[in-house]
């Protein structure tokens, strides 16, 4: 590992209504419906620190339950980076932030296949669960979406072996170090009662239930022998990614009143993040479509709208149609690495859409860039902390680099410290003011 490196049943959701009707530009962020070990990760954390070792799990009398047991507090999460400020002249790492919409385990295993790749390549990532994944149909009734009557969802819920699968690997995924955000609950699309027509309040409504039905699922699925998820989801959710990147203006203002820390539901370029309401904004990013003349968002539905339009398109394409979009994301990542080293944010779904070549195109990016040197493959959790760590006008002068643009003179003139003021000289300004 390189110095600075990185120490489905559930999924039944159709195309987001209308997605074909959005211009191919950036097509409609869509949505579809092995334990891993405890202790400290040694991680390696620019700033010149050399490695650092995240906390350990708790021990086990530290261990204490909420609620109906559902959730537990079991101390401080392991596998954490300790990061450091820049210094003075230092090249920021290149971010990498793999995530997945929906994140519940069903037939396919993709929950549980992609926590291996992670631990294979040193990569953390952002799990956004749907809060009905860990609700049984025959209690559907505890669900009251915003607009639309209890019961509904778009994206259905789920059954008790489904529901004590993805309990297994979230348990899991955070014991490893990654990070459990919301894909909120019934994944509405669209004007009639989509969640970009939702209020504030209705926003409130939708997180609080996303929060119940992962504070309950033990009473909720009748599991109360299986052991509770590992930490305080209260506390655990920071950040979500709306259905269809819709509705994100009042999100993000009910979000901000509930403490989150970010946001990942608009549309960026590849640039430095900057705070919108206290949140940082995290958009899903353009990134190129090899071979065509426009850019899409870095995600599996956006190049499937770009491709075939279509889930099952021509079986003879699939290979091409992954292989392009692992070239995009590469390209997209070059990009950043060898300029302006802003983030790379990369949005997924737990699918087979054309023969799961989205899904091979995912792995294949992971395992070519979370291994390069300087590249930190995170969650966004952990890249809101390194955000957080930063002098705020070191990440505003970053700001002012365009995509892929390089600093002139590198990162060591770039960066390097300010001299200071000439002495007297605030006294002279204040003394003319009078």
């Amino acid at each position: 590992m390189p110095a600075a490196g990185r120490r489905t049943a559930v999924h039944k959701k159709a195309l987001a209504a209308g997605a074909l009707a959005v211009a191919l530009i950036t097509g409609l962020a869509g949505c579809s419906g092995s334990d891993g070990s405890d202790g400290a990760a040694t991680k390696a954390v620019p700033g010149g620190t050399g490695p650092k070792k995240g906390p350990a799990a708790a021990p086990e009398n530290t261990v204490r339950m909420i609620g109906d047991g559902s959730t537990a507090f079991t101390g401080a999460q392991p596998h954490q980076p300790v990061w450091q400020r820049l210094k003075p002249g230092e090249t920021p790492p290149q971010f990498v932030v793999f995530s997945w919409d929906g994140a519940g385990e069903d037939s396919q295993k993709l929950f549980s296949h992609f926590r291996s790749v992670g631990r294979k390549y040193d990569a953390t990532m952002t799990y956004f669960l749907s809060g009905v994944y860990l609700l049984p149909e025959e209690k559907r009734k505890l669900y009251d979406p915003p607009q639309h009557s209890a019961g509904r969802s778009d994206i259905g819920f789920n059954d008790v072996d489904g529901i004590r699968d993805t309990v297994r690997e979230l348990r899991a995924a955070w014991q490893e170090g990654n990070e459990i955000g919301t894909h909120f609950n019934g994944h509405f699309c669209g004007k009639d009662g989509g969640v970009g027509t939702w209020s504030v309040d209705e926003w409130k409504s939708e997180i609080n239930q996303a929060k119940s039905f992962v504070k309950n699922w033990k009473t909720n699925a009748g599991l109360r022998a299986e052991q509770p998820l590992p930490f305080d989801y209260d506390k655990e959710l920071v950040g979500a990614r709306t259905p269809c990147l819709e509705g994100r203006k009042n999100f993000v203002q009910a979000a901000a009143q509930m403490g989150f820390r970010y946001d990942t539901s608009g549309v960026n370029d590849q640039i430095w993040p900057k705070k919108d309401l206290g949140l940082w904004d995290l958009s899903m990013q353009l990134v190129p479509v090899p071979g065509r003349a426009f850019q899409t968002l870095a995600m599996d539905y956006n190049f499937l709208v770009n491709q075939s339009g279509t889930t099952q398109g021509d079986p003879s394409q699939h290979a091409f149609w992954g292989n392009q979009m692992r070239d995009g994301l590469v390209q997209a990542f070059e990009r950043s690495y060898q300029g302006n080293r802003a983030p790379l944010i990369i949005g997924n779904h737990f699918e087979s859409w054309n023969g799961g070549t989205y899904m091979r195109a995912i792995e294949e990016t992971i395992a070519t860039v979370c291994v390069q040197k300087d590249v930190e493959c995170v969650s966004f959790r952990q890249l809101a902390d390194w955000l957080d760590a930063q002098d705020p006008e070191v990440i505003a002068k970053m700001r002012t680099l365009k995509v892929g643009e390089a600093p002139q003179g590198g990162w060591q003139t770039f960066l390097a410290a300010q001299p200071p003021a000439p002495a007297g000289a605030p006294a002279a300004k204040q003394a003319a003011r009078h």
